[in-house]
C-alpha cells in the first residue's frame, strides 16, 4: 500500500482508538517501523497527528469533537468501561448518569437491573432506559444541547439538588497529568458539580483517550472520585493523586 493510501487510513485509526502506535500500524500495515515512522513525522507536520513517544495522537485541541464522532471513538473500550462499571451497580437503588457517549454506554448496559431510579440529563440515556419497565426514570429538564441531547443550566441544577444518589456515574472530556477533570461547556460543569456535592458515591468512566485530550474548564480532580473506571494506566501524577486521596482506579480489559 503507498503512503497516499496509507495517510487516510491511519488518520481514521486515530479517530477511532484515540491513537496510534508505531507496532500497531506496522502491523496493520504490514510495513517496516521506519516507514511508519516517515508517514507519522509526515502527518504531524500537515498538522493531522500529533507525534507521541511510540506513535501519534489526534491533535491537542480545546474544540470539542462532534457527537457521531465521540460515539465511535474508542467504542470497544467504552462498552469494556461500561460493563465493568455497570456490573457494580446493585439492583434498587439510586443512579444519576450525565452527559456523554460512555455514560450512555453504561445505561445500555443497566437494561437488566430492576428497581433502579436513575435520573439524568442526557435524553439519549432517558431514551435508552426507557425500554426497561423497571427502572424509573426521571429527566432533569434544563436547556437542550441539540448537538448531543444534552440538557444543561439551572433548571437542571436545581432539581439535581433536590435528590440525593447513592451513585453519580459521570464522563468527562478531558483528563491532565494533574489528575483534573475537564469538560468544554462551563453550564454543563456546573451540572456536574452539583451532581458531584448530591452523591454518595462517584464513579468516573473514560478511556485512555481523555489522557490526551485538552479542555478549558475543570470539574474537579480525580481526588473527587470514588472509582475510575478506565481501560489503560493513568499517568504518573494522576495515579499518584489517587494514591493519595484513596481514590480506586479499575482498569479493565477486552
Amino acid at each position: 500500500m503507498t503512503i497516499t493510501l496509507r495517510k487516510p487510513e491511519i488518520i481514521a485509526i486515530a479517530r477511532r482508538e484515540g491513537k496510534v502506535t508505531v507496532d500497531m500500524l506496522v502491523d496493520h500495515f504490514g510495513v517496516t517501523p521506519q516507514t511508519i515512522r516517515r508517514d507519522l513525522t509526515e502527518l504531524a507536520d500537515e498538522g493531522a497527528l500529533e507525534r507521541v513517544h511510540g506513535g501519534a495522537i489526534l491533535p491537542s485541541t480545546t474544540a470539542n469533537i462532534g457527537y457521531d464522532e465521540r460515539r465511535q471513538l474508542n467504542q470497544s473500550a467504552k462498552v469494556d468501561i461500561a460493563r465493568a462499571c455497570a456490573r457494580q451497580i446493585p439492583n434498587d437503588c439510586s443512579v444519576f448518569l450525565n452527559i456523554g457517549t460512555t455514560t450512555e454506554a453504561v445505561a445500555a448496559e443497566l437494561l437488566h437491573h430492576k428497581g433502579l431510579l436513575v435520573v439524568t440529563n442526557n435524553l439519549n440515556i432517558a431514551v435508552i432506559l426507557s425500554a426497561n419497565p423497571d427502572i424509573q426514570v426521571i429527566v432533569s429538564g434544563g436547556s437542550l444541547r441539540r448537538s448531543d441531547g444534552g440538557l444543561v443550566g439551572e433548571l437542571a441544577t436545581d432539581l439535581i439538588r433536590n435528590f440525593r444518589f447513592d451513585i453519580s456515574v459521570i464522563g468527562c472530556s478531558a483528563l491532565n497529568d494533574a489528575g483534573d477533570i475537564l469538560d468544554f461547556d462551563l453550564h454543563e460543569v456546573s451540572v456536574s458539580q452539583a451532581i458531584i456535592a448530591q452523591s454518595d458515591k462517584v464513579w468516573l468512566v473514560a478511556d485512555h483517550s481523555k489522557f490526551d485530550r485538552k479542555a478549558p474548564v475543570r470539574i474537579g480532580t480525580l481526588a473527587d472520585v470514588d472509582v475510575m473506571f478506565t481501560d489503560q494506566s493513568l499517568p504518573e501524577a494522576s495515579a499518584n493523586l489517587c494514591t493519595t486521596s484513596g481514590t480506586k482506579i479499575a482498569i479493565v480489559a477486552g
